[in-house]
């Protein structure tokens, strides 16, 4: 068969978060940038119009096609809630129900489409198996990193046995936090354990949003468990949106030294408590640095931003700190000179962000994979972590003393500095390679696939 004249169309079909549908979409520019690959790209309405919205490029300048998925109707979640993004986090278990529901509406959709391959996510394995009984390969890809589950994996095949790598490991107070976390959400295969279910649907691969030159050991370790190949696609970083918009924020950063500004940001779905939005800010001033501190709040919640943080604090750090409600254009932030560390809650996609463009973290994790995520950077030498005290917060002197260590000592901030460039100097070698080495996998599972329907 000529490649040059074939065309497989692929189906991506992530989970309903940002953190998950933004790096299928950037998996799928890449993946059609090397073969020729028509894809469909399956979410909710909100999710479609949201990626339309950050698009630089026409969709025409892409061989991507949207198709929406109906989730059923329940009062409680309007169509607007269908995305995790501003969700309440008390309706979270609820848009996880409604997604498992709207299994009929994708089965209509793969049997209408046809396509030749289906990559999904770990929310869906049942999307897996409604493919596979069409006679569709389908291939799960990960986007989070190896260590993570390659650390919940190791626990769920060998119960209590040490993990083999002693610098990933969880604290007492993020165990009942996992546990709290992941109570109330119930996915199809749980049986067989949160998100390894999915492994054993995946036609011999795995993709995982990750690079050798920072998880290898641990990518090696997940192949063994999962008995798949995993194929790296790299960090997946969207291009920086030059925007008129931004301007007044670049404008800003250009009259800051090099490495002298801390970008403050947890992530488009962590909400801050009041006391903790406090303590951070009496943490930053404490310590005479710039920063950029981007505050969310979810749709539930009335308070603004000069209720969340102390009496006067706006006023008496103008000069060096600039607050963002809501969005700030993160990839055009870590890429400026002025920048010398990233507060970060540590979900996958900060941390990739931030080894890309060579900036330290200073590592604030809240839930889930994000202390594992916090473990493998600090490991790297790329990051310094804060830890919460009994009462569960991040206070302000150790805020402060972070900062201080990465951004303000010449000593410790340059160590840090130098790890996070050489991991962003690898990752970025690597990039090229990995994308050709998936594309050509996905290739060869098409080409085997369309062989044997020929032959039958």
């Amino acid at each position: 068969m000529d490649t040059k004249q074939t065309s497989f169309r692929i189906l991506m079909f992530p989970w309903l978060a940002h953190g998950h549908v933004f790096p299928f979409f950037e998996l799928s520019k890449k993946l059609l940038s090397k073969k020729n690959f028509h894809i469909y790209f399956c979410s909710t309405a909100i999710n479609i119009d949201s990626i339309n919205n950050s698009l630089q490029k026409n969709l025409s300048d892409f061989s991507i096609e949207f198709v929406e998925l109906h989730l059923p109707s329940l009062p409680e979640l309007p169509p607007h809630y269908h995305t995790t993004k501003n969700v309440p986090p008390n309706l979270m278990p609820t848009l996880m129900q409604a997604f498992q529901m709207s299994s009929s509406s994708f089965s209509t959709i793969i049997s209408n489409l046809k396509p030749d391959l289906l990559i999904y996510d770990a929310f869906q394995p049942w999307a897996a198996k409604l493919a596979s009984s069409q006679g569709i390969p389908a291939v799960y890809f990960a986007t989070s990193g190896a260590t993570i589950l390659s650390f919940f994996h190791h626990f769920h095949t060998h119960g209590n046995d040490n993990f083999p790598f002693p610098a990933i490991y969880h604290r007492d107070y993020e165990k009942k936090d996992m546990k709290a976390e992941t109570g109330s959400i119930k996915v199809e295969d749980a049986a067989e354990g949160f998100a390894f279910g999915i492994f054993k649907q995946s036609h011999d691969i795995v993709l995982i949003k990750t690079c050798k030159g920072l998880e290898e050991k641990y990518i090696d370790y997940l192949s063994i468990l999962c008995q798949r190949k995993m194929v790296p696609v790299g960090p997946l970083v969207a291009e920086a949106k030059n925007e008129e918009e931004n301007s007044e924020i670049k404008k800003w950063l250009s009259t800051k030294d090099q490495f002298s500004t801390v970008y403050v940001s947890f992530g488009s779905e962590n909400y801050l408590s009041k006391e903790q939005m406090e303590e951070i800010a009496a943490g930053l001033e404490l310590i005479n640095v710039n920063f950029i501190w981007v505050v969310r709040f979810h749709d539930g919640n009335a308070v603004g931003i000069d209720e969340s943080l102390p009496e006067g604090f706006l006023e008496r750090v103008k000069e060096r700190g600039k607050i963002l409600q809501g969005w700030a254009p993160q990839a055009e932030i870590l890429a400026h000179s002025s920048m010398g560390g990233f507060m970060s809650h540590c979900g996958w996609s900060s941390v990739m962000e931030s080894i890309y463009f060579g900036v330290p973290l200073i590592a604030m994790p809240l839930k889930i994979d994000q202390p594992i995520n916090t473990r493998l950077v600090v490991e790297g030498g790329a990051a310094l972590e804060i830890v919460r005290d009994d009462d569960g917060l991040f206070r302000a002197e150790e805020v402060a003393k972070a900062i201080k260590m990465v951004v303000l000592e010449k000593s410790s901030g340059e160590g840090l500095r130098a790890k996070a460039m050489e991991l962003s100097q690898k990752m970025k070698m690597e990039e090229e390679e990995t994308i050709n080495e998936a594309a050509d996998q996905l290739w060869q599972i098409c080409m085997k696939n369309h062989d044997i329907v020929q032959s039958s």
